[in-house]
């Protein structure tokens, strides 16, 4: 079977909270089968790690399951970024593969700070945590010296994932390219930090996300019932990206939600990114630099919505007006240590006898006013495209579009990275249903965003 004839397509997508297997319709682009559990950590081991096993079982049932109902032809890989996989001579696993939210010790953190790269080499800022793949290598190298030097190959992560379905290891752009310190966009090749770090030739071969690595492994296929091809695979947010490189003209922004909210400004440069806010270049599956910016909105939002607990979209869309009119505002940060204003500590102004709406329309404001800093830190331009999660929630999105002063358009569904992975298996791209927020105005919105920053000084 052909690429153009795959009349479905299955798409293992691990974010970082949760993992799940999605079927897509080729003809329509529709999501027709969708099975997910949480992504749970392993707190236990020589460090917090991902519990790759239980992944990996949930992978093949979900598989097997859906391979009778409704049925699939190939098989496309998606995973979140910050991830990195170290396997032995044997190919299995010679370490676990690290969360990337585990803080290393101080000394580790200052010897890493003075090996990696200048930003100008690799427009990769200086992450927290392990948010940087080289830091994470770094890591295991330093505190586990006797262990690595028992890796043989080294994977980014999506391609893990396709080299145990398919046997053939390989590394990926758009993986390399996210905010690892091992990438160099303008030489569209590794950085000086593979060869400091003195593990070139552990790096597995450099393929395209759009290549067929082979079928299924054999007894991989006897487990699940059928045997198609695996294709490379995609970062998450790249591949968010993809439908739109296909067939939108430059430029644009694509904001792609999640546990993070990632903003590119397509058609932009990398000319003016300042590193200190989060601000760096990914690049996308055809390996090309994309000015980018992002903050830990998804996850920022889980913890608000606990906080503050349920309620009714409209209600909370009413409260904007009296939100502002109140100046009750909530400002960065939630999420520690990233995002545009990195150096910020949360807090509720004027919040002391607000009603559950109120707050529910705070946040909505105050996530709208960090999507918009963050498009600004990219010089993004044209209609800005919300994908994922947040393309549901109407009260940002009109939000955002007052606040960019142009057109927001929103692609809901469970994920938008599922869609631009299948993409990979060379079908073509379904426009999918847009709901087009206009730059409409919203009374006393641009004095509280004046008000916002000035409360941040």
């Amino acid at each position: 079977m052909t690429a153009s004839s795959y009349r479905r397509i299955a798409v293992l997508d691990i974010g970082k909270t949760n993992a799940k297997v999605v079927v897509l319709d080729s003809g329509t682009g529709a999501e027709i089968a969708v099975l997910k559990r949480p992504n749970i950590t392993i707190k236990t081991g020589p460090y917090p790690h991902y519990d790759i096993e239980a992944l990996w079982s949930f992978a093949l049932d979900a598989l097997k399951r859906l391979a009778r109902e409704p049925g699939f032809d190939a098989i496309s890989i998606t995973t979140h970024g910050a991830a990195a996989a170290l396997l032995g001579k044997d190919g299995m696993l010679a370490m676990p593969v690290i969360d990337y939210e585990h803080e290393y010790p101080q000394e580790i953190r200052d010897a890493y700070t003075a090996l990696r790269p200048s930003f100008d080499e690799t427009f990769s800022p200086r992450l927290a945590m392990g948010l940087n793949v080289g830091a994470q290598l770094h890591y295991q190298k330093s505190a586990f010296p006797e262990d690595f030097a028992e890796v043989a190959t080294i994977l980014t992560y999506a391609q893990y994932w396709a080299a145990r379905l398919t046997g053939v290891a390989a590394n990926e752009l758009t993986s390399l390219g996210c905010h690892t310190d091992l990438w160099n966009p303008k030489t569209s090749s590794y950085s000086s930090l593979v060869d400091r770090l003195g593990i070139r030739d552990r790096m597995a071969p450099i393929r395209s996300a759009f290549d067929a690595l082979g079928p299924v492994l054999p007894y991989i296929a006897d487990e699940i019932g059928i045997s198609v091809p695996v294709y490379c695979g995609i970062h998450d947010s790249n591949a968010s990206l993809l439908p739109h490189l296909v067939h939108r003209d430059a430029p644009f922004a694509v904001v792609s939600t999640g546990t993070w909210v990632i903003s590119f400004g397509v058609g932009g440069d990398l000319d003016h990114l300042d590193p200190n806010r989060d601000a760096l270049a990914n690049v996308d599956a055809f390996g090309r630099a994309v000015p980018s910016s992002r903050f830990m909105g998804g996850r920022e939002y889980e913890i608000l919505a606990a906080e503050i607990g349920p309620v009714e979209e409209n209600a909370a869309e009413a409260a904007i007006g009296p939100v502002i009119a109140k100046n009750m505002m909530l400002l960065p940060n939630i999420a520690s240590a990233s995002g545009p204003f990195p150096d910020k500590a949360s807090r509720w102004i004027g919040a002391e006898e607000a009603s559950r709406d109120e707050r529910h329309a705070s946040a909505g404001l105050y996530l709208a006013l960090m999507t918009e800093a963050c498009l600004g830190l990219i010089g993004a331009k044209g209609p800005v495209i919300v994908e994922g999660p947040f393309a549901l929630n109407a009260t940002y999105l009109k939000l955002l579009a007052a606040l960019a002063g142009r057109e927001v358009l929103a692609l809901p569904g469970s994920t938008g990275t599922s869609q631009g992975a299948a993409l990979l298996t060379g079908i073509r791209p379904v426009s999918g249903t847009e709901r087009h927020f206009p730059a409409t105005d919203i009374p006393g919105l641009a004095a509280y965003r004046d008000r916002w920053y000035a409360a941040m000084e």
